[in-house]
């Protein structure tokens, strides 16, 4: 069976942009491949170096989120990145051989540091970063990694680096291949992209009531002002949740109705509210329990953490041969 690896930021509470972007392909993968999925700390801290006191919490918050919406530890191993030490001692040994114009020319360097961050963003930390990420691919000999086509640039990397080190010594890495993933529009509650940065998430772990007051406070299709005024479905972020929630012919009432002006928007709102609240009930259930029992959570971890060091043990001693640097001083000729 083929692998795949997977991670991502533990940057607290996941939404339904994380859901439906990342979450539901996790639960496809695990029953097509050999899965590895982790929990990115150390990349964590190429942005956030000076503030680290959140990270434990958003951690515990990342892993709850993972396993409530079904990614399932039978399944797919899932383990914490930092707690694996090859990551770090691969991405040390591919900085040696990584050109440095190549990281230059990473096409969200430039982009990321022309950002307004709380942190400084020049760090080597920072510009090697793509080296890390490497790493944690090729630790587990990664057949595939699924990304969206933004992320193909970030995969060529690894594969260049892969080219370079078989080049140079001997072939130990496969080139890893992109599965191709369509992330769909998730909006937020002020019509932009949910994120976090906005402070416009629909949050997985968000009660009913919070779920509620959140979306009926979300604009519409502008031009409709009033209720007996007909409306343009597609400009309206609502019905881009109901695209993602609601049954087809459900769908299909609130398109007409809106084109008609037959429903209104607070109507419209209350639907996708109990569809979205539908969906996350047994999550948020299964969620809470599992931050009320943190050994469940740790149990999980370990295991993956075990499978994951015993692969990565593996691939560091092939990588350590194939650059000549196990010793046996019986042969050694002195």
């Amino acid at each position: 069976m083929e692998r795949v690896l997977s991670g991502l930021r533990p940057t607290g509470k996941l939404h339904l942009g994380h859901y439906h972007g990342v979450l539901t392909n996790f639960i496809k993968l695990q029953d097509m491949y050999e899965c590895y999925f982790f929990v990115a700390d150390l990349h964590a801290l190429t942005t956030n170096y000076a503030k680290t006191e959140d990270i434990q919490s958003s951690v515990i918050q990342m892993l709850a989120d993972w396993i409530a919406v079904g990614i399932d530890p039978e399944k797919a191993s899932i383990f914490i990145q930092s707690s694996i030490p090859q990551h770090s001692e691969l991405h040390t040994i591919l900085s040696m051989i990584t050109p440095l114009g190549w990281l230059e020319r990473v096409p969200s360097y430039k982009e990321k540091l022309g950002e307004e961050t709380p942190s400084d963003l020049h760090t080597y930390g920072f510009l090697g970063y793509p080296v890390l990420m490497a790493s944690d691919i090729l630790i587990y000999k990664a057949h595939k990694v699924p990304i969206g086509e933004d992320q193909l640039a970030h995969l060529e990397f690894t594969r260049e680096i892969v080219r370079r080190f078989n080049y140079l010594y001997k072939t130990v890495f496969p080139e890893p291949q992109p599965l191709l993933t369509t992330a769909p529009k998730v909006p937020g509650t002020d019509g932009r992209k949910m994120s976090k940065s906005y402070d416009n998430c629909l949050y997985i772990s968000d009660p009913p009531d919070v779920i509620s007051k959140k979306i009926l406070t979300m604009v519409t299709d502008p031009h409709r002002i009033r209720r007996t005024d007909k409306g343009n479905p597609d400009l309206c972020p609502v019905y881009d949740l109901h695209k993602l929630h609601t049954p087809p012919d459900r769908l299909q009432e609130i398109n007409t109705g809106c084109r008609t002006a037959g429903i209104g928007c607070v109507d419209c709102k209350k639907v996708v509210i109990g569809e979205i609240n539908t969906l996350l009930a047994p999550i948020r259930e299964k969620r809470e329990s599992l931050v009320k029992q943190p050994d469940i959570l740790r149990n999980i971890v370990e295991r993956g953490n075990k499978k994951a060091a015993t692969f990565a043990a593996a691939t560091m001693q092939e990588v350590k041969e194939a650059i000549r640097i196990v010793y046996d001083f019986r042969t050694a000729g002195l």
